[in-house]
């Protein structure tokens, strides 16, 4: 996942402004207790940052790959 796709499901899913509140503020126990700014700042890849914060914020898995998309290779996860 591109840095571009993760950013517009972020903001798709939570709006742009709490979508940046998420992104700086929430940790993320999962990914070491980092918030989503520390992890992309480290390293980590954004679909496995996209993924904390669904889990994290009880998306339904459905809306996972984004608003009214199916996954690509078919699965959820």
């Amino acid at each position: 996942m591109r840095l571009s796709e993760f950013q517009t499901l972020m903001a798709d899913e939570f709006g742009s402004e709490y979508a940046a509140v998420l992104l700086r503020d929430l940790v993320l126990t999962e990914l070491g207790d980092l918030t989503g700014q520390d992890a992309l700042a480290a390293g980590l890849e954004p679909k496995e940052i996209w993924l904390g914060i669904c889990k994290a914020q009880n998306v339904p898995k459905e809306r996972w790959h984004g608003l009214n998309k199916k996954p690509r290779n078919g699965h959820a996860e």
